[in-house]
């Protein structure tokens, strides 16, 4: 297990994907702060990790679609722990009825589609210009599946992933030259709550293992995947030594338009 060091910040920290990667992170060597809404089970949860790596934690309360929470907490981090070398934005909701989009709450669309997208933006706005400003930082945008294609039962989820797409691959655009990187990375199907609530998903076996979604995203902080920034890797699918070796050239891994043949104007 390779060994990293630096400040990690993970939102959505207390349960799921986010908790082990707090956990995978601090088992490697990095001080992790986690963000969450629930402040108990996000306290429990770091105390938790704290004690079975030795690794220093810190539990963060904050609402990720709150600026002023997002900028306190930030702040408190970088007071407590120094400097943010990885943001993993993990935070996000689902929808909470399986139903077509005429169907849908709009409150809670829009909350789910917020969750994702303004969630993102605040962090990275926050956490980014102390990147840009000392030349290093890496940023790992949770991805999923839906980022690509859309499911109709999860109309407002689907939004939520493929703008973050969008997001990743500003930010690498516009860090184009620097030591800060952004990736999105799908972490295939881990077994959680969340996936477990999905229809789509009842009866399935096949699980991702987390320490496959942790390899992924240590590589990421060690700087090993630095030529895939901006663009779309997924675990389960995508093999870590295969993808370290590989360069991808123009929009490969990035939305496109597909054209409808040779004489399409926009191809």
């Amino acid at each position: 297990m390779a060994e990293l060091s630096g400040i990690a910040l993970v939102t959505g920290a207390s349960t799921g994907i986010g908790r082990h990667l707090v956990e995978g992170l601090a088992a490697r060597g990095m001080a992790v702060a986690g963000l969450a809404r629930s402040e108990d089970r996000l306290r429990t949860a770091m105390d938790e990790v704290a004690a079975a790596t030795g690794a220093r934690t810190l539990a963060v309360a904050a609402d990720v679609t709150d600026r002023k929470s997002v900028q306190d907490a930030v702040e408190r981090v970088v007071a407590e722990l120094g400097q943010i070398d990885l943001l993993v934005n993990n935070a996000g909701l689902i929808d909470a009825a399986e139903e077509p989009l005429w169907e849908a709450d709009p409150d809670q669309w829009w909350d789910v589609v917020s969750s994702h997208l303004k969630g993102a933006f605040l962090l990275c706005r926050t956490v980014v210009p102390w990147m840009v400003l000392r030349n290093h930082g890496r940023i790992v945008n949770i991805a999923s599946g839906q980022s690509l294609r859309a499911r109709p039962e999860f109309s407002a989820y689907g939004v939520g992933k493929t703008g973050l797409m969008r997001i990743t691959e500003a930010l690498a655009g516009a860090l184009e030259g620097s030591d800060v990187h952004a990736f999105d990375l799908s972490p295939g199907v881990v077994d959680t709550q969340m996936t477990r609530g999905m229809s789509m998903w009842r009866g399935f076996t096949d699980w991702t293992p987390p320490e496959r979604v942790i390899e992924f995203v240590a590589a990421v902080a060690a700087g090993e995947l630095d030529q895939w920034s901006g663009r779309f890797l997924r675990v389960g699918a995508d093999e870590l030594d295969t993808v370290r070796a590989l360069t991808p050239q123009g929009a490969a891994r990035q939305l496109r338009l597909l054209p409808y043949g040779d004489d399409d104007p926009l191809a």
